[in-house]
């Protein structure tokens, strides 16, 4: 490979996190600022011996002995030299990142530069290259919960019985806004902790939860003329739920805050937006904080969901009921 390898600044911009999620390793468990699981280098079948260090961005595998840091990764990955990795970290990260010429030999990025770079590769989640196989849409569960099999499908969630973190959940698909998987959530069938799981490194609050779909889509919400409405919900099974109340204009916060990146696309792609979060105390203020970030720059509204109630255990009838007398 040709092109000046610059190991310093790579090693400053690139963090072992983002290289993992870029070859897709799955099933790490995290535990404060360290990553453990098994080790992608070796495919070894112990479930603790890749052991990565986020705070150091640097790892160690206890079976085949392998350590180091970004570099030394990408290096006993690709089975190349160091230079080769780094001139591949370069390559991956270009359209994220302004490296500084690779075309002359420089020390390292300026110390404000190199700030900058890792700032804008957090500004995003990275597209998934895989799907999972073998997804259940007619899972009993998905019935308990209300969904229905044409929701399910169109959703693409269902129970995923294969290998990895997520075994023997219900799986999410999360996208981004054009349409590419960038996370599944793992919903658990029991009351056991956790409830979900979600990859290591997943930004949610960069996300909302069916925008690809929401926009675009008619809301079926009463509104002004020619206006774009969406109901904002807390979560994935309300957001299924109100979709199949005939509201296809809806999304989820995955939560009950609202992020500068949600709002920023809310307040881009919608003029109005209804909230329709949890009959709850945590979702009462939230729909005062999330009212008075929004009006500044859209019309807003209030379905007020009945005390000690979600969206996704009220019927049809009575979502539509309550929509069409937001406030």
């Amino acid at each position: 490979m040709k092109g000046w390898a610059d190991f310093r600044a790579v090693k400053q911009a690139v963090s072992l996190e983002m290289v993992l999620r870029h070859y897709e390793v799955l099933g790490l468990r995290r535990r404060r600022d360290q990553l453990a699981g098994r080790c992608p280098i070796h495919h070894g079948q112990r479930e603790d011996s890749f052991r990565a260090s986020l705070g150091k961005n640097a790892f160690h595998c206890f079976a085949c002995q392998a350590s180091g840091n970004v570099l030394d990764f990408v290096a006993a990955m690709e089975k190349c030299s160091i230079r080769e990795a780094a001139l591949r970290l370069q390559k991956w990260f270009a359209g994220s990142m302004p490296i500084a010429s690779m075309e002359r030999p420089q020390l390292a990025l300026p110390e404000a530069q190199a700030g900058q770079l890792v700032r804008k590769e957090e500004g995003f989640n990275l597209p998934l290259r895989f799907a999972l196989r073998g997804v259940d849409p007619a899972h009993p569960y998905l019935a308990q919960r209300g969904i229905d099999y044409a929701t399910a499908v169109e959703f693409g969630v269902g129970f995923y019985a294969g290998p990895g973190l997520l075994s023997r959940r219900i799986v999410i698909p999360i996208c981004n806004q054009g349409g590419q998987i960038v996370a599944y959530a793992g919903r658990a069938l029991d009351l056991g902790p956790p409830k979900y799981k979600l990859p290591a490194g997943f930004r949610k609050a960069l996300e909302l939860f069916n925008l690809h779909q929401a926009v675009g889509t008619p809301s079926g919400v009463p509104s002004g003329p020619g206006s774009k409405t969406v109901v904002l919900v807390e979560g994935y099974f309300d957001c299924m739920r109100v979709h199949q109340a005939g509201f296809p204009s809806v999304v989820a916060l995955m939560g009950s805050s609202l992020s500068v990146a949600q709002e920023r696309a809310l307040l881009r792609h919608f003029e109005r937006v209804i909230l329709m979060l949890d009959g709850d105390a945590a979702g009462r203020a939230a729909s005062q904080a999330i009212a008075a970030r929004l009006s500044a720059g859209c019309s807003v509204g209030v379905a007020c969901v009945p005390d000690g109630v979600q969206p996704d255990q009220m019927s049809s009838w009575a979502i539509r009921e309550l929509l069409a007398n937001s406030k």
